[in-house]
């Protein structure tokens, strides 16, 4: 794979995804099966955004995944839909998820192309919240559940939803490309720093952060084999600890 910096794509063999900048630090995904032309928008939040760049390339976008209802991940649907795309969401948060036409639940699969994408169930952030993961491209669209060096706050479900859903996660390859929808890495960097002052990997990767941001260059997707070296929420041995570093976070000021 190849990342070209000018326009924010990491252009893979077997996908081709481009990341869409929005708000004040939201990446909004376009997914791309480069043999069919098939689209898929993840989680587009600002229609205006996603549809720009969608038709800047020429893509035309058939279906938007979404991973769970905040209004920054679903405020965009109804414009997309209204171009043609059908609209496939966790089914737990269906009454709260603009035009849904699709329900997913665990072990659900969708399709974009002729590849198949898992749907996993992995509640913390929000109750109903679920991945898309692509295991034969090598990618996950985790929303907010995973972040480089961090994890989605606790807006409805429990700490042991979280803790159980993050190690779930970590047993995918270790190679596999992890897309987020936040660029928080910086100040998660910095709190992963300060909860493991001991932690070698976490302080060389805060370097890289910081001279990342410093550029002014996206610190995602991350891979699962960072994200087991570098999370401190990952690495969390218990739930004890995950909790007590989660409610740390929360109050933590860089």
């Amino acid at each position: 794979m190849a990342l070209d910096a000018e326009h924010g794509q990491l252009v893979m063999t077997a996908l081709d995804i481009v990341a869409v900048p929005a708000f004040a630090d939201n990446y909004l995904w376009l997914v791309r099966n480069p043999a069919s032309g098939e689209t898929a928008a993840i989680d587009p939040g600002d229609s205006t955004a996603v549809l720009a760049e969608a038709d800047r390339r020429g893509w035309r976008i058939g279906q938007v995944l979404n991973t769970h209802w905040h209004p920054d991940h679903t405020g965009g649907n109804l414009a997309v839909r209204d171009r043609g795309a059908r609209i496939s969401g966790p089914a737990a948060e269906a009454a709260r998820i603009p035009g849904i036409d699709v329900h997913l639940n665990e072990g659900d699969k969708v399709h974009i192309g002729d590849h198949v994408g898992e749907v996993w169930e992995v509640p913390g952030h929000t109750l109903g919240h679920i991945a898309f993961v692509f295991r034969e491209a090598g990618v996950a669209f985790v929303g907010d559940t995973l972040f480089a060096m961090g994890c989605g706050r606790l807006f409805e479900g429990s700490p042991a939803q979280m803790f159980a859903s993050l190690k779930r996660l970590a047993e995918l390859p270790s190679e596999t490309l992890v897309y987020c929808a936040h660029e928080y890495t910086l100040a998660n960097a910095r709190f992963a720093a300060h909860a493991e002052q001991g932690n070698r990997a976490i302080a060389d990767r805060l370097v890289e952060v910081e001279a990342a941001r410093t550029r002014n260059e996206p610190t995602v997707p991350t891979t699962i084999g960072l994200e087991r070296a570098t999370n401190p929420f990952v690495t969390a041995p218990d739930i004890a600890t995950f909790t007590e570093r989660r409610a740390a976070k929360d109050n933590f000021r860089s």
